[in-house]
């Protein structure tokens, strides 16, 4: 479960479509709201306050869902959850809209699929000069599995990014470490090719454990993130309501980082643009983001983003043609990726 998460919903008693935005809160441990996230959950939460003010006119449904942790965190990437208890089994879309660190807008962008992972070892204390025969040594068997990750990277492909840090290694130079505990992530540009790499990072896992006598684990500490699916006449809606509030898109959208997003993009179509909230391209997750994320220039993006989102929505809403060929566009991005 997650403690700050929650549903909320209006349902007109004419039928229709199921909308949902999504609404993301968490900020960045140490930094503050370096991802903007303070915008982004009052964007989805105002674009469908919008669009509720119509939809007994329309029909449907709306719900914002609110799903904490995107940055990780405890029980981090809360749309796992809400994708894997079936929340999304009735949707028909779902729409949210990040505040941009660009100098323009841009819309949704392709993410990598991410396996957050804690590998740990089990062995035996010993004095490490009067009995080190008597000891395993967990921190060893760690070691070889940093090795032997470093040594595998050269036979994946390119989109694959593993890297980790050891954050136990033991307590006293003279002491044989009986625990060892390192954090690491995949990434890769899909989730089969992701979930091959997890399968290589396990074996080696057990080898270490075989080679050293200590008892090994791989887990993730929290949900895995999958890739997200564009589904570009989706994204077209977005780029139209765009237009139609006197703005425009600026540039192509880039992203070599990851998303839970992507977990609701396998499961219904999805989008996620970027609004600019900075006059000028800046770094995110960085002290210049979160200036922006509270300035008023970034602030009254708000406003923009919640009228676009609303707007996209409807039209969703009153054209079930167009909703139908997104859906299509939809399943055959999936059937590619597998």
């Amino acid at each position: 479960g997650h403690r700050t998460g929650f549903s909320a919903s209006y349902k007109s008693k004419k039928q229709g479509p199921v909308a949902v935005f999504l609404a993301e809160y968490d900020a960045l441990n140490g930094l503050g709201h370096g991802c903007g996230h303070n915008i982004f959950g009052c964007v989805s939460s105002l674009a469908a306050a919008c669009l509720k003010q119509v939809t007994d006119e329309v029909g449907g449904e709306v719900r914002v869902y609110g799903t904490p942790g995107e940055e990780g965190g405890e029980n981090g990437s809360a749309k796992g959850s809400f994708v894997r208890e079936g929340f999304f089994k009735d949707v028909d879309f779902a729409l949210c809209e990040h505040p941009g660190k660009d100098s323009f807008n841009s819309l949704t962008s392709s993410s990598l699929a991410c396996a957050p992972l804690d590998i740990e070892f089990w062995g035996r204390s010993a004095h490490a000069a009067s009995a080190p025969e008597k000891g395993i040594n967990a921190l060893d068997a760690l070691i070889m599995v940093y090795n032997a990750a470093n040594a595998l990277r050269q036979h994946l492909p390119s989109d694959v990014k593993i890297h980790g840090i050891i954050v136990d290694g033991g307590k006293a130079p003279n002491m044989v470490p009986d625990y060892a505990h390192a954090k690491f992530y995949i990434r890769a540009a899909s989730m089969p090719v992701m979930m091959d790499t997890y399968k290589k990072l396990e074996k080696i896992v057990e080898g270490a454990a075989l080679q050293t006598g200590a008892k090994g684990r791989m887990q993730p500490y929290q949900n895995i993130v999958e890739n997200t699916i564009v589904t570009p006449l989706f994204d077209e809606v977005f780029k139209e309501s765009l237009e139609e509030m006197g703005e425009k898109i600026g540039g192509a959208p880039v992203s070599i980082g990851s998303s839970d997003v992507g977990n609701v993009s396998q499961v219904v179509p999805t989008i996620q643009p970027n609004l600019s909230i900075t006059r000028e391209s800046i770094p995110n997750h960085s002290e210049l983001m979160v200036k922006a994320a509270c300035s008023e220039y970034g602030l009254e993006t708000i406003r923009l983003g919640a009228k676009t989102l609303a707007l996209t929505a409807l039209k969703l809403m009153m054209d079930p043609e167009r909703l139908q060929a997104i859906k299509a566009q939809h399943a055959e991005k999936l059937k590619d990726q597998a």
